[in-house]
């Protein structure tokens, strides 16, 4: 949106979290609770943006990154105080400024637009988002006169019996103009219980000076902050159930929403079908046609077409078309899998890449792993990649078919087509087309039974 600034105000100490953690910075359906204000803000075109940081004001700037102004709130004087602080970063052109809390994560990019334009429309001096609450204890009220337009806010701490039953209340999101925020914001005292300078005060300098002050009502569900790890919790199953309305327009089946958990911006294919108790997230990439879960965890996976997971957990790995992963598989970091592979029950693989076709079935370890095509690995075959001071790696080439309980002892290569007799261990390199065996020799011992009986009767009679 052209001319348009925005304050969020990401300062805020966060007493009731009890936690180290900015409050900001608590993460709900997979990004902290400022990332989702900031993407509503963006979302509708404003460019220009200023963060008011306080408490752990490196870790929010560290955690937003580059793109954004931060203006340093040093002590928390107040919402007017913050906004105080951010106004010499705004842009000159700017002509309209929006104030929003970062603590808000519900509100969507569509209402704030609409709050701009609400201001517009009315030739207002500012515009209040406001909502009406069953229970608005804690909230400042709103007042508004017989035109329906706002006369004052009052802060429930300062608000009179009467005032406190009002059940409109101030969401603590603003659209000004630019000049009339400057023009009252200098001019705030902290006359009040708290000894803060309050933004809502400019509210009441612009009705002071005859300048109107219109509101717009937005849905409750939107203007909730964060205040409790209760309310943490509430506005997380509301963006998590957004998310799930979302994929399930866009073509995925989601069995039931209320036992799916996906992260914001992830992105699903259609035809994919997702049982419950499946976790999709972080920059996770699902392609079409694909069943997950149930009991699955996906952490920044990418996976192609027709892929099935079930009871596994995969993080940051690549998983191509039509491969098959558990039950109860787990692909740490790093892995790369080609199409039509197979990982099975209780495998672990760690930066490995296998090639197409292979098949890694059961009840095996492979690290630092290097797979060719058409390879088949037995159960409980382990690559011994650390010797208690390095990671080694291994190589096992196309067509290689490794028997069962085998233990691969990096830095090792097996060569093309070659085959590896079950229980061995190998740490020598196998040339291609080649049986390699390691066993120590059976040792046969006749009538094994009858002498143990023996023994066991001789010690019983002494």
């Amino acid at each position: 949106m052209k001319r348009v600034g925005a304050i969020v105000l990401a300062a805020g100490q966060g007493k009731r979290m009890l936690s180290d953690l900015p409050k900001v910075l608590h993460c709900a359906a997979g990004v902290p609770l400022v990332r989702h204000v900031l993407d509503a803000v963006e979302d509708i075109g404003i460019t220009e943006i200023i963060v008011v940081i306080g408490q752990g004001s490196e870790l929010v700037r560290e955690a937003l990154g580059a793109g954004y102004k931060f203006a340093v709130q040093e002590k928390q004087l107040g919402t007017g105080d913050a906004v105080l602080k951010a106004m010499p970063y705004l842009a000159e052109e700017c002509e309209d400024v929006l104030v929003v809390c970062g603590d808000t994560p519900l509100l969507k990019s569509e209402t704030l637009e609409k709050l701009i334009i609400t201001r517009r429309d009315a030739t207002a001096a500012a515009a209040v988002l406001t909502s009406i609450f069953d229970d608005p204890k804690g909230y400042g009220r709103v007042i508004k006169n017989a035109d329906h337009m706002v006369e004052a806010i009052v802060e429930d701490a300062d608000a009179t019996p009467e005032q406190k039953e009002i059940p409109e209340i101030n969401t603590g999101s603003y659209a000004f103009t630019k000049a009339a925020l400057q023009g009252t914001i200098s001019r705030l005292q902290p006359d009040n219980q708290q000894g803060e300078y309050y933004l809502t005060d400019c509210i009441h300098l612009l009705r002071e000076a005859g300048r109107p002050v219109t509101a717009l009502v937005a849905p409750t569900e939107e203007t909730a902050g964060i205040n409790t790890r209760r309310q943490l919790s509430d506005a997380e199953r509301i963006l998590r159930e957004r998310e799930c309305l979302r994929l399930m327009d866009e073509g995925v089946t989601i069995h039931d929403p209320q036992t799916t958990y996906i992260d914001k911006g992830v992105r699903v294919g259609w035809d994919t079908v997702i049982y419950p108790f499946t976790f999709l997230e972080g920059k996770t990439v699902i392609g079409k046609g694909c069943t997950l879960g149930p009991g699955t965890r996906l952490s920044s996976a990418v996976l192609g077409d027709n892929v099935t997971v079930q009871y596994s957990v995969v993080v940051e790995s690549t998983i191509g078309d039509k491969c098959n992963i558990g039950p109860f598989a787990y692909l740490r970091p790093g892995n790369e899998l080609a199409d039509q592979v197979k990982v099975g029950d209780f495998v672990e693989l760690k930066k490995t890449s296998v090639g197409q076709g292979s098949k890694i079935p059961h009840l095996s370890y492979v690290g630092d792993t290097t797979v060719g095509t058409g390879v088949n690995i037995g159960a409980g075959t382990i690559t011994c990649n650390y010797d208690g001071v390095a990671k080694y790696k291994t190589l096992i080439e196309d067509g290689v078919f490794v028997g069962s309980n085998t233990n691969l002892v990096a830095p090792v290569n097996v060569g093309k087509n070659a085959m590896i007799g079950a229980g061995s261990t190998i740490a020598k390199d196998v040339p291609p087309d080649s049986l390699a065996i390691e066993r120590a020799k059976q040792v046969m011992i006749p009538d094994w039974k009858e002498k143990m009986k023996k023994k066991g009767s001789s010690k019983n009679d002494g």
